[in-house]
């Protein structure tokens, strides 16, 4: 690999070459990154605070926000340094770091969404074995398969991209490191590493997007038996999920699953998944859900109380 790699820093980029743009997307990202933070912060907070954890819809919900924070936290600083640095550089091991780094949480994110959508498959569709079915044993083992199933993914890209020669050029037309974008570099010939791409990436995406609205289908389908009351109530808790299933798959599925090419658009699109899904995440999850609301009031007013002490 040292004989046929010649790079040892690569260029990025980034999302314009215009001074004015970046600086104005600087502010924009900053908010964004600020607001990811408090927000998904608070859900952590308010839910291990509280019996919240004991339930199995929000201890996934909690670590949803903990996949966001480490997810977003792989891109979000390095874009917005660059977006005021004048020569936007990454070192190469830095640059498979993330790479590894990016692909590890964001797979972790989609199998745990995976895990909540089945759990509101079970809530709905079989409530009376719902408390036995999803024990925290099986909570937990769903946490730990949804973390392997992120590392597995992670490695496989990792070990894809790793062995790649790169002789020059040296810019990556993105914002951060990503697989596509390193094959258009690489001085080999990479067709049948682009198909394993889509093979993982690509396939893992499409399937869980199908099981997670197969699941949803289903449970459309059976609500309608519901009274009005909690019809509402599990329409209302599924329209959260889907949203967030929305906004974080239709941009991955439009990156991840053709073939190994790149367009200008995919970096508007990567911002979706890395900082715009993040960041609403919380609002979602938090502003339709009266338990949330009523738990977050009473862990942030105890907390008050005890300062006031």
């Amino acid at each position: 690999m040292d004989q046929s790699n010649n790079v040892t820093v690569f260029i990025l980029l980034g999302l314009s070459k215009n001074k004015n743009i970046e600086t104005l997307c600087f502010v924009l990202f900053l908010f964004c990154y600020i607001a990811i933070w408090i927000g998904n912060s608070l859900v952590i907070i308010s839910i291990m605070g509280s019996q919240l954890i004991e339930q199995p819809m929000y201890f996934f919900l909690n670590y949803l926000s903990l996949s966001d924070l480490c997810y977003t936290s792989t891109v979000t600083p390095k874009l917005m340094t660059d977006l005021l640095a004048e020569r936007k550089t990454i070192s190469y091991s830095s640059c498979m770091t993330q790479l590894f780094s990016t692909h590890l949480f964001g797979g972790i994110e989609i199998f745990i969404l995976t895990g909540m959508a089945y759990d509101r498959y079970v809530a709905i569709c079989r409530p009376l074995h719902y408390t036995v079915i999803m024990s925290r044993q099986r909570c937990n083992t769903i946490i730990t398969a949804c973390c392997t199933g992120g590392f597995v993914h992670s490695a496989s890209q990792f070990l894809l991209t790793i062995f790649l020669p790169f002789c020059g050029p040296n810019e990556i037309d993105h914002y951060f490191c990503d697989v596509y974008p390193l094959l258009k570099l690489a001085c080999s010939n990479t067709h049948l590493i682009g198909l394993l791409v889509i093979a993982n990436s690509g396939l893992i995406a499409l399937v869980t997007f199908v099981v997670l609205m197969l699941s949803y289908f289903f449970i459309l389908c059976s609500v309608r038996a519901y009274s009005a009351e909690s019809r509402s109530k599990a329409l209302s808790t599924c329209s959260a999920h889907i949203t967030v299933v929305a906004l974080f798959f239709a941009p991955a599925l439009f990156i991840y699953i053709r073939p190994a090419t790149t367009f200008p658009e995919d970096k508007v699109f990567a911002l979706f998944y890395t900082i715009i899904a993040p960041m609403f995440n919380p609002l979602i999850y938090t502003l339709r859900n009266t338990e949330m609301k009523k738990a977050m009031k009473k862990v942030w007013c105890r907390h008050i109380l005890l300062e006031g002490k």
